[in-house]
């Protein structure tokens, strides 16, 4: 079975949804404005000959007629990054502010860790968490080339990740962005099908389970979570949610995301989540013409003028 079928229930219009799915993913790459900014990159685009379009729904978003964004010189000098276009949401939801005490969880390679340092102005301690090394060498590369300075890279297992060597007790904000069963990704990664199993979405589901409660856990009273992934799986969205809502004290917020997106489902194969995992949004790839994605912000519960003093277990 192809497991895009199991999804027609969740989309408007299946035939949009499926021809979307079939098509190539636009080349897009984001504006770091730790170096550049969006009008000095589209002057070096037009300088070189490189064609682009720029997204609609954010100026440091462009996507390129052709090629590979390694080979243009705005992205030589640091000055663009890779990054498929709805993967910018997480970092946009989170909303960082500079000098903020912020996580990202699962950060290798780097895309949306290196967007979170931009958001920051590279000012404050952002921690880029993975466990995997080769993939913590590439997160140490993007950063280097982006011009990183305010990141520490860690090596942990995010569902006990430990806060006792970095020197104060609980994040402002972290970033979940989860390993998962990547159906979203098939625009530019079609083997995403071919190696899915539903064994491997309930197993994964678990990870995420952990990964989602660890992060409410090490987040101060009023701060903020956002959790992510880019699949379409009930399983690893809202039933993540359901189960970290029930567990931890914490509440999913509304977020108005810059793209089309739809509310998160309140039910699926029979289970019922609860009802705030509607705040949260999904983009399926016809509405954008983007990859898919799931993204939901939480607000962690408790007295926030306790602040970033809170204590957590670490």
């Amino acid at each position: 079975m192809n497991p895009l079928d199991r999804y027609a229930p969740l989309v408007d219009d299946e035939a949009a949804f499926r021809a979307a799915c079939e098509r190539p993913l636009p080349s897009v790459v984001r504006v770091n404005t730790i170096l550049g900014d969006a009008d000095r990159v589209a002057a070096a685009f037009d300088a070189e000959g490189t064609g682009y379009e720029r997204a609609d729904w954010h100026d440091g978003v462009f996507r390129l007629s052709g090629g590979s964004p390694g080979t243009t010189w705005p992205y030589a000098h640091g000055w663009v990054h890779g990054q498929e276009e709805v993967s910018a949401l997480p970092a946009l939801a989170l909303d960082p502010d500079p000098g903020e005490r912020v996580l990202d969880a699962c950060a290798a390679p780097g895309s949306k860790t290196t967007q979170l340092a931009a958001l920051m102005d590279d000012r404050g301690t952002l921690v880029g968490n993975d466990t995997n090394l080769g993939r913590i060498s590439a997160l140490r590369h993007n950063a280097e080339r982006l011009g990183v300075t305010d990141l520490v890279v860690d090596q942990q297992n995010a569902r006990n990740y430990s806060l006792k060597h970095l020197g104060f007790d609980a994040f402002d904000r972290v970033l979940v962005d989860a390993p998962c069963s990547c159906e979203g990704t098939v625009r530019k990664n079609p083997d995403a099908l071919e190696t899915w199993t539903l064994d491997h979405v309930h197993e994964i589901a678990g990870v995420q389970k952990g990964l989602l409660r660890r992060a409410v856990q090490a987040t101060r009273p009023g701060g903020t979570v956002v959790y992510s992934t880019c699949t379409f799986a009930p399983e690893e969205n809202e039933a993540v949610l359901d189960h970290v809502l029930r567990e931890e004290d914490c509440r999913v917020e509304p977020w108005d995301p810059p793209l089309d997106a739809r509310p998160g489902v309140t039910g699926w194969d029979g289970e019922t989540y609860d009802p705030d995992v509607e705040r949260a949004s999904r983009v399926y790839p016809h509405l954008n013409d983007t990859g898919g994605f799931f993204v939901a912000k939480l607000r962690v519960g408790g007295d926030a003028a306790d602040g970033a003093d809170a204590e957590v277990a670490a």
